[in-house]
């Protein structure tokens, strides 16, 4: 029996609703309450009382200027503005390639939410929080397993920070040889995140970044060529952030090691490889993950965030710390690493995202994990093989071959041809109800956008999306102003670079925007 054949996806007409909401400090009236805030008790009125002396440098003398605003108006402020924006649960994010925006299961959302977590402090007795504790412990021996290292610090707040933590590590090993003064230079590759390359140069190391050959890959007579005694570390992105897997990766590290420098693996890109290959079997030193990428954490728009600093026994010494240690049957905070790189954030990670990853795992299982990866690789190249029946599009480089996680392509021909660039598609695609991200300047891949489906998305919200884009390229050629003054169903009007160019113009908080635009 024939299977019934899926009808060609229909585009959904998309409106984004749209409130003249003010900012919440605009609907602040004095005096109005939300809640009522219940008086401590006199037992604890009276103890506080006895630590006067130590409580009053710390209090403030003016009250913070917090919005006043009753309950159900609280409410409907946040409801309208959720209502004015896209997001993870509410489009089809297959566009948010190489920061894997993915599905983060909600009843992890009500996990983290118990009060056994949320009202636990960092500073409470080790004996209070062990079963914090212990979830941290497990998911740091679980990320071993997973990288293949000898030990995991979770204390970073995201995956840059654990680049940097990497960093110096790579720069404390070196000067426990003798050697940090004499291996200034860090080499990277020109489709690895970016901030390899920031925090080796925010770090004070000269950056060497490896342009890819013709088919693609990292040039491996071009790292021949870079290595010396002065190399410290490659840092190095597999699969790159065009979704191209090097296959001669342990070869590479194998060139850095005899030189004497070190290998860090940034594995932000794992969502395609985990259960099917380890940062040990390349034989790397350290490694990295971003939990939000590929533990199934949210990625909360920059933070909190968690990210995951793996290293082989040799760094172990140089971990941040503190370190959550089991001894005997109990769960402890480990302060004692004379050698640690120290404290690289606040406490010892951040407790929920940590309990996020864990349960996601542990859902899993080792069989769940490697099958993430195998949808994930299925799910990108079922997209790579749809998106380039769309004429105007390319992927450049490795012709013909697959692609592990997620692909850069490119618009150029179409661009050539119509003059809309990727960016006025990517904004056009928002009257749809769906985006995409091009990609890390410089634009080495001309007029790119960068996709990544994950393992989330099923065969008819693919084919949906692969329509929405047919659809704005064939607008492009037929009625380009459409497309070039887009979004026309959106909540924001066109927005001109002349404001995103010029940093005198720029407010990030709302006072700062008062500040700069309204004190006039």
């Amino acid at each position: 029996m024939a299977l019934p054949v899926a009808p060609k996806p229909a585009l959904r007409r998309f409106h984004q609703a749209r409130w003249d909401e003010p900012i919440i400090f605009e609907l602040t009236t004095p005096g109005e309450r939300g809640i009522l805030v219940q008086q401590p008790e006199p037992a604890t009125s009276e103890a506080l009382a006895l630590r006067e002396d130590r409580l009053a440098p710390l209090r403030r003398a003016v009250a913070p200027a917090l919005p006043e605003m009753a309950q159900m108006r609280v409410v409907r402020h946040y409801l309208r503005v959720s209502q004015e924006n896209l997001g993870a649960d509410f489009n089809i994010d297959i566009g948010q390639g190489t920061c894997t925006m993915k599905y983060s299961p909600k009843v992890n959302e009500t996990i983290i939410r118990t009060p056994k977590l949320m009202d636990v402090h960092p500073l409470q007795d080790e004996d209070s929080i062990q079963g914090v504790l212990e979830i941290f412990w497990r998911l740091e021996q679980m990320l071993a397993e997973i990288s293949g290292m000898s030990r995991v610090s979770l204390q970073t707040q995201g995956g840059s920070a654990a680049i940097w933590a990497n960093i110096a590590m790579i720069r404390a090993y070196h000067e426990s040889n003798g050697e940090g003064e004499v291996r200034d230079e860090v080499i990277t590759t020109i489709f690895s995140h970016p901030s390899n390359a920031a925090c080796a140069k925010a770090a004070g190391y000269k950056v060497i970044t490896l342009m890819p050959d013709a088919d693609g890959y990292p040039d491996i007579d071009a790292l021949r060529a870079a290595v010396s005694p002065r190399t410290a570390a490659l840092m190095i992105t597999n699969p790159e952030d065009t979704g191209i897997y090097n296959a001669k990766i342990r070869e590479f590290v194998d060139i850095v090691h005899e030189v004497g420098a070190l290998a860090a693996y940034d594995q932000a890109n794992a969502n395609g490889i985990l259960g099917i290959t380890r940062a040990s079997d390349a034989g790397f030193d350290l490694c990295h993950f971003n939990l939000h990428k590929t533990f199934g954490t949210p990625h909360a728009s920059g933070g909190p965030g968690a990210g995951a600093s793996c290293v082989s026994e040799k760094l172990v010494p140089f971990l941040p710390g503190p370190t959550i240690d089991k001894v005997g049957e109990k769960f402890v905070i480990n302060r004692d690493h004379p050698q640690s790189v120290g404290v690289v954030a606040p406490f010892f990670g951040v407790a929920p995202n940590i309990v996020r990853a864990y349960a996601w795992i542990m859902a899993l299982g080792a069989d769940g994990l490697r099958q993430v990866a195998e949808i994930a690789v299925l799910n990108n190249n079922y997209l790579l093989a749809k998106v380039l029946e769309i004429p105007g599009v390319c992927a450049p480089y490795a012709q013909g071959k697959r692609r592990i996680e997620q692909v850069r392509y490119s618009w150029q021909e179409l661009f050539e041809e119509t003059g809309i660039s990727s960016e006025e598609i990517g904004i056009r695609m928002s009257d749809f109800g769906m985006h995409y991200w091009t990609s890390h300047h410089p634009y080495i891949v001309p007029q790119p956008f960068t996709l990544e489906p994950t393992e989330s998305y099923s065969k008819a919200e693919i084919d949906e999306y692969v329509a929405v884009l047919a659809h704005v390229a064939q607008e492009a050629r037929t009625n380009p102003e459409l497309v070039r003054s887009a979004p026309h169903n959106q909540t924001v009007h066109h927005i001109h670079h002349d404001d995103l160019d010029d940093p005198a113009r720029w407010a990030i908080t709302w006072r700062a925007y008062q500040k700069k635009h309204l004190s006039n």
